[in-house]
């Protein structure tokens, strides 16, 4: 249920170990259509729990496995995707992590101490004058462990791939419920052996999963094609992917036809955790990325914003991602991204067709199998919590951008981000 990456990678993986089996794929629209054809196109090694929490909630030797699959899992969509013909710009620049106040500067020092801790990630220092070319730059953090990717490429093409393994993606074919080897749709009942729900930030508009994810929305704009000599004069190469250290997510890209696409959170949460085509466009926000994009790169000042969109990902309560298999039912989910979902749907689609195959893979004792996160509160507490955090965000950043320190909201806020 879901033919975004994570129910084709299990696909994929599925028919790969056993060619004998009939393997379905549901969508209520078209393959790609949710966060995996919207996405900002980071292929990373991101986890939306942190390496010290990791290592709290696991041990050092579960952190570890965990990091070093996530890294090898960059590599990996770039081998597959080549293996299986897709040409999706898939190239391997990293991500440079700008830090821009005091503030940031130390979360990036931070960043690089957490990353010491496994010696797994391969995080680097870069001073002003050896990053990325933007205003009030203090330094940066690189990481290799990314790539960059048309998202939407490599999902139309992964569904091209499987219709040619004989896979059966039905498109147009809402799930309205499901329960152990039944799932019941807009156009009819299927029974089967194994349910798969791989619907990731849609999970929660099911009444029987509704409190396991919260919709969040997060929003893009990409410019019109730039010269090389504006990508010369920052600094931004193909293949890579740039962020700074505030609190409010953003990330970019430099796209392989020369636009730089950029996106960021802020958009409202929805009470009752509606989801809506109209809630993929905030004109608020995308006026603040422009504004936040032109303020990095004056470079770009002058530049059209010609593209704008967005879209919802699904956010576990305890920010952990997971990949659950109960035999007895014949149930298995996966899920919960937070957005650092290109490169982790693939590991966590390898490691459910392991699971629903009894395969015994490294990939299936890493900590996020079987990890079951809280459900989420119901409403309204979990509108005005959702909001909280939302604004809290945000104001957190203006605060700490001018005194330099972590402030009271940041700690306030934290039980809700994650952290």
């Amino acid at each position: 249920m879901g033919a975004g990456y994570t129910g084709l990678w299990t696909a994929l993986a599925l028919v790969r170990t056993d060619p004998q089996l009939t393997v379905l794929v549901l969508d209520k629209d078209i393959a790609g259509f949710g966060a995996s054809g919207r996405n900002g196109g980071w292929v990373s090694a991101l986890f939306p729990t942190g390496t010290q929490a990791l290592i709290t909630r696991h041990g050092e030797e579960g952190a570890r496995a965990l990091r070093e699959a996530m890294v090898d899992a960059v590599d990996s969509v770039g081998v597959y995707a080549r293996d299986l013909d897709i040409d999706c710009d898939f190239m391997r620049g990293g991500t440079t992590t700008l830090a821009r106040n005091a503030i940031q500067l130390t979360r990036a020092r931070q960043a690089i101490d957490q990353a010491h801790l496994l010696g797994v990630d391969r995080l680097s220092w870069q001073e002003p004058d050896e990053t990325l070319q933007a205003t009030s730059v203090r330094g940066a953090v690189h990481d290799p462990a990314c790539a960059r990717v048309h998202p939407a490429k490599l999902v139309r093409g992964l569904a091209r791939a499987l219709d040619g393994l004989g896979v059966r993606i039905a498109e147009l074919t809402e799930v309205l419920e499901y329960e152990p080897h039944k799932v019941i749709t807009t156009r009819g009942t299927i029974t089967c052996d194994i349910v798969v729900d791989a619907m990731e930030g849609y999970r929660s508009a099911l009444a029987s999963t509704a409190r396991h994810s919260l919709p969040l929305y997060s929003l893009m704009i990409a410019t019109e094609p730039l010269s090389d000599a504006v990508f010369d004069d920052i600094g931004l190469e193909h293949g890579m992917t740039f962020a700074d250290f505030r609190s409010l997510v953003i990330y970019g890209q430099r796209t392989a036809d020369n636009r730089i696409a950029f996106g960021g959170r802020g958009a409202p949460y929805h009470f009752g955790s509606a989801i809506s085509p109209q809630f993929d466009r905030v004109p608020r926000v995308f006026r603040a990325l422009e504004t936040t994009l032109k303020d990095m790169f004056p470079q770009v000042s002058r530049a059209a914003i010609t593209h704008s969109w967005g879209g919802v990902l699904g956010v576990p309560r305890d920010w952990h991602s997971s990949v659950t298999f109960d035999s007895s039912s014949g149930i298995a989910r996966a899920g919960g991204y937070v957005g650092d979902g290109v490169g982790l749907s693939h590991l966590a689609g390898f490691t459910m067709a392991d699971l629903i195959t009894a395969t015994d893979t490294p990939r299936t004792h890493l900590p996020f199998v079987h990890h079951v996160s809280p459900l989420w509160e119901p409403e309204p507490l979990r509108y005005l919590g959702a909001t909280a955090a939302i604004v809290g965000v945000a104001l957190a950043d203006r605060i700490e951008s001018r005194t330099g320190r972590p402030s009271l909201v940041s700690r306030l806020i934290a039980p809700l981000t994650g952290h």
